[in-house]
């Protein structure tokens, strides 16, 4: 997911260069969300992973 959010904000960074600045929004918009979901997902197996651990130590 991460690599999603990184392909958008290049793509992003590149519309904003040529004046496309429409494009340049969304994508980073969608660069965005991308990076705050794989953020959010990061943080619950990251929880689970340490509940999992006590419980089986």
């Amino acid at each position: 997911m991460l690599k999603w959010a990184l392909i958008f904000l290049v793509i992003s960074i590149i519309a904003g260069a040529f004046g496309f600045t429409g494009l340049a929004s969304g994508a980073a918009s969608i660069a965005k969300i991308l990076f705050f979901i794989a953020i959010a997902i990061f943080v619950i197996f990251l929880v689970l992973g340490l509940v999992a651990g006590e419980a089986i130590f």
